[in-house]
C-alpha cells in the first residue's frame, strides 16, 4: 500500500513501487526506517544528553507530521520547529510531547502557542512580555526557553541584557505565569572545532548559565549543541542536543566526517522518469543560451523536473542523474519545470526511471553530490524539494 504522508492518520507500514506515482512525473520517497536508524546512531553520540529532533522546513523537506511521528516512535523526547505554525500543526496532528519553537514576530501567535503547550523561545523583553500577556489571557502557564546570543548574531538575548531578562523571567516564574523550562544558545562554528570562536561561545554560554543559576533559575534542560557539535564537541552536549541534518542521514560536517563513516542512512530519494528521448546531430542546441552543444551525434533525455520543483538552477552542466541504472550528466540550464540529460548513445524508452538523488547505495547521485554541483549545502537541496511533489513513505 502507498499513501501520502500528510494523510497518514494511524501508525502504518507503507511500501512504494519503483516508479513515480500520481501523474507519473515525480515522487519523493522517504525511508522511515532510515530515520529511526539515524536516531539510534545519534543516541550513541549524544552520551547522557536527550535528543531533540529538528523538524523545521517541513522536516527538511521530508514531511513534517510523518517524520515527527517516526522520531517519536524511535524514542526522541523533544521536537523543535522554527515557526510556531509548524508546532501548532503537530499539535493538531495529535502530538502531545514537548515542542520548542523559536522564530517569533510580535504578531505571534503567542496565545495559541501557550494554549497548545508549545515551548516558546524568548530572546528579549518584548517577546517575554508577549508570552506573559498570552499566559495571563489564556489562564495557562507558559513554557519558556530563554536564549542567549553568544555570538551567532541571530535571535537570542545580547549578553549585556541577559541578567535583566533572567530577573524578569524569574519574577514571572515566581508569580506562576511561566515556567522556565530551558536555557540555550546556538554555535556558529560547530563544524570547525579548531575555530577560536568556538571556545569563546562556550565560555559565554557557561557565564550565562552561571548568571541564571545565581539568580535562582533551575531549568529542566540546558542546550547548546547542534548535530555537528553533538558529533564533534562532547563538552557542548549539556542536557539536550538539537539534531537536524544528521537525523535525515547526512553529515553536518562532511569535511570532518562522512555520513557513511558515521553509519547514517539518507532517508530521501527523488525519482522521476523520462518524458522524451530523441537523437540529435552534432552541435545541436540544448536549453536556453545554447551553452551546451554536443560535439557528436547523441541521444538526449527530457526529465520533467526543474527549479520550480526545488532543483537548483546552478546545477545545470554540473549535476548528474541516474537513468535506467546508469549515470548521465545534466546538460544546459535547468529550466523551471524540466531538465535535459545527455544519454551518450544509450536509448532507454520514455518512462524509464530517473533517480535525481538517493542514498547512493545503487550508484545513484547523492544529496551531497548535488550540493557540490550547485555550490551550496545539502540542507538547501533537501529543504527546496517542492512540498507539492508526492511524498511516499516506506518502512
Amino acid at each position: 500500500m502507498s499513501i501520502k504522508g500528510e494523510d497518514l492518520c494511524v501508525e502504518s507500514v507503507v511500501t512504494a513501487g519503483n516508479m513515480p506515482s500520481a501523474s507519473g512525473r515525480a515522487e519523493v520517497t522517504v525511508d522511515l526506517d532510515a530515520l529511526r536508524h539515524n536516531v539510534d546512531v545519534m543516541k550513541q553520540h549524544a552520551g547522557s544528553a536527550q535528543l531533540m529532533a529538528v523538524v523545521k522546513a517541513n522536516a527538511y523537506g521530508h514531511g513534517l507530521v510523518t517524520c515527527a511521528r517516526a522520531f517519536r516512535q524511535a524514542g526522541v523526547p523533544w521536537l523543535a520547529t522554527a515557526h510556531p505554525e509548524e508546532a501548532l500543526e503537530l499539535r493538531r496532528a495529535g502530538d502531545r510531547g514537548p515542542i520548542l519553537t523559536w522564530l517569533w514576530t510580535p504578531q505571534g501567535p503567542f496565545t495559541e502557542a501557550v494554549t497548545a503547550g508549545i515551548d516558546i523561545s524568548v530572546s528579549g523583553m518584548w517577546d517575554l512580555e508577549k508570552v506573559l500577556e498570552a499566559a495571563r489571557g489564556s489562564g495557562r502557564r507558559a513554557r519558556v526557553h530563554l536564549k542567549v546570543d553568544t555570538g551567532l548574531g541571530r535571535n537570542g538575548c545580547p549578553v549585556r541584557d541577559w541578567s535583566a531578562l533572567v530577573d524578569a523571567a524569574l519574577r514571572a516564574q515566581e508569580s506562576e505565569v511561566i515556567t522556565v523550562v530551558g536555557l540555550w544558545s546556538h554555535l556558529a562554528t560547530a563544524d570547525a572545532p579548531e575555530h577560536p570562536f568556538l571556545a569563546q561561545q562556550t565560555v559565554l554560554f557557561h557565564d550565562a548559565l552561571d548568571i541564571a543559576e545565581c539568580a535562582g533559575l533551575k531549568p529542566e534542560v540546558r542546550h547548546l549543541a547542534n548535530s555537528a557539535a553533538a558529533l564533534l564537541l562532547p563538552d557542548t552536549r549539556f542536557d539536550l542536543v538539537r539534531l537536524g541534518l544528521a537525523l535525515y542521514g547526512l553529515s553536518p560536517a562532511p569535511n570532518r566526517v562522512t555520513g557513511t563513516s558515521l553509519g547514517l542512512r539518507p532517508a530521501m530519494t527523488l525519482r522521476s522518469c523520462l518524458a522524451a528521448v530523441k537523437d540529435v546531430p552534432a552541435n545541436h542546441g540544448v536549453r536556453y543560451g545554447l551553452e551546451y552543444q554536443p560535439l557528436t551525434e547523441t541521444t538526449l533525455g527530457l526529465v520533467p523536473l526543474g527549479y520550480s520543483d526545488g532543483l537548483p538552477w546552478h546545477a545545470g552542466d554540473t549535476g548528474q542523474v541516474q537513468v535506467a541504472g546508469w549515470r548521465h550528466p545534466v546538460v544546459g540550464r535547468i529550466a523551471m519545470d524540466e531538465l535535459v540529460v545527455d544519454l551518450h548513445g544509450d536509448r532507454p524508452r520514455p518512462g524509464a526511471e530517473v533517480i535525481v538523488f538517493g542514498p547512493g547505495d545503487a550508484g545513484e547521485p547523492t544529496v551531497q553530490e548535488w550540493a557540490r554541483a550547485a555550490g551550496t549545502i545539502p540542507y538547501e537541496i533537501l529543504a527546496r524539494v517542492a512540498p507539492g511533489l508526492p511524498r511516499i513513505y516506506v518502512g
